[in-house]
């Protein structure tokens, strides 16, 4: 059995990002960093762009083998932990190997959750949340001509633009009322649409899919309007779930991800969570959530590595804001914080602006005169001044009307008082 003072699980943006911090404090206790795949550290953001042959799979890493050894580590790949035993402080891996640790970190990330149609187990389709799955969905669109994408959220739509541009004759099925149902209402939402109508793919909201089959080398769904879709791929982005299978008899909290508290430690002693697998405290306060962007995951990942170290300099989780930007078709589109009204609350104070004819949108939500949420399509709306309004919890109430008329130039100057 093999031992180290710091374990990482998981070698994506939380963990780097909690390596970095350790290191600042701590540059001789032993780390070993494990990933269970074969490849260095990578972000997931980059691969639709391999998909698209925009980015070839060898640059997608985001730190080499020499930058790894100088962070003075043990990077250990193919690692996949299978089990965490708190009480021992020893995780087993399935290869048969045991490391004990005096702190663990656990960022795992997440994995496609497939929705219940039937057949589609039978079904030769693809999914996109690996380097792996990346690799061979572009292997796939060089021998197809067609492709069926279920999933009209960021995934689904960026795997669709990347086929499209190809050549491939696309068709994106989304069950919601919507397309990208987590990140813009309705109005935001149309606009990205017709962009992607305008350009050849054929977009089906509102539709579930009752039946999944393959025949002749193509597949077939059924959906619940009774229209019949084939293509010769397909592509399932119904969403993703926090990797934790490992934690079975473990002892540590979870639900729908790891529960961890304002410094992302979990229930067990000497073990923290951060990213995609970690269900953390909401920045507006209504429970813990688990937020998988990849700037939470930075964040996280740093606070984790200070709490590791002891570093007296670590603040608290503030809580999980969401924040997107999406970039499609020549477009710009970004949101922040809330992108819709609750319908039970009230005290909300909506400013919407759209000009459908130059394709431009711009929504801010205000509650008790503090921004809480702001969305855009090609405006000049700086996402990370709206973020920090939002964060910061900026009274605007004095400059309100202004900040209407003119977020950006109003930000900048709020900022800019906020920063000396």
């Amino acid at each position: 059995m093999s031992q180290t003072k710091y374990l990482i699980v998981g070698s994506s943006h939380a963990g780097l990002s909690a390596l970095e911090a350790i290191r600042i404090q701590d540059q001789e206790g032993s780390v070993v960093l494990l990933t269970q795949e074969k490849y260095l550290p990578y972000s997931p953001t980059i691969l639709p762009y391999v998909v698209s042959g925009l980015v070839d799979a060898k640059e997608a890493f985001l730190r080499d083998e020499e930058a790894l050894n100088r962070y003075g580590i043990e990077f250990k790949r193919d690692a996949k932990v299978v089990r965490v035993e708190p009480e021992t402080r020893t995780v087993k891996l399935q290869t048969g190997e045991s490391i004990e640790y005096e702190k663990l970190l656990l960022a795992t990330g997440a994995r496609p959750v497939l929705p219940p149609i039937s057949g589609l187990e039978d079904v030769p389709y693809h999914v996109l949340r690996t380097l792996d799955d990346a690799v061979g969905l572009h292997s796939a669109a060089q021998k197809s001509k067609s492709a069926i994408v279920l999933g009209g959220g960021l995934i689904g739509m960026h795997a669709a633009e990347n086929l499209a541009k190809r050549g491939r004759e696309v068709t994106v099925v989304e069950a919601m009322p919507h397309v990208l149902p987590g990140y813009f209402d309705a109005e935001a939402a149309d606009l990205v649409q017709r962009v992607f109508s305008e350009n050849g793919i054929k977009i089906l909201t509102g539709r579930a899919v009752t039946q999944a089959g393959a025949s002749h080398g193509s597949c077939q769904v059924s959906l619940e309007s009774g229209e019949e879709l084939s293509a010769d791929l397909l592509m399932v982005a119904t969403g993703v779930k926090s990797n934790m299978d490992y934690l079975t008899e473990s002892g540590i909290d979870a639900d729908e991800g790891i529960l961890v508290d304002e410094t992302m430690r979990t229930s067990a002693e000497g073990i923290w969570a951060a990213g995609d697998v970690a269900q953390a405290q909401s920045f507006f306060g209504d429970g813990r959530r688990v937020n998988a962007i990849l700037p939470n995951a930075v964040e996280q990942g740093r606070i984790v590595g200070m709490d590791m170290v002891g570093d007296p300099a670590v603040k608290p989780f503030p809580g999980g804001l969401p924040m997107n930007t999406y970039h499609f078709m020549g477009h710009n589109a970004f949101s922040v914080g809330m992108s819709q009204v609750p319908e039970s609350d009230e005290g909300y104070e909506v400013d919407q602006v759209s000009l459908l004819d130059s394709m431009q949108y711009q929504k801010l939500i205000f509650k008790q005169g503090r921004l809480v949420g702001a969305s855009g399509i090609n405006t000049n709306m700086d996402p990370g001044i709206m973020l920090q309004l939002i964060g910061r919890k900026v009274d605007l109430k004095e400059v309100k009307a202004q900040f209407v008329t003119s977020p950006v130039d109003t930000g900048r100057i709020l900022m800019s008082r906020l920063w000396r």
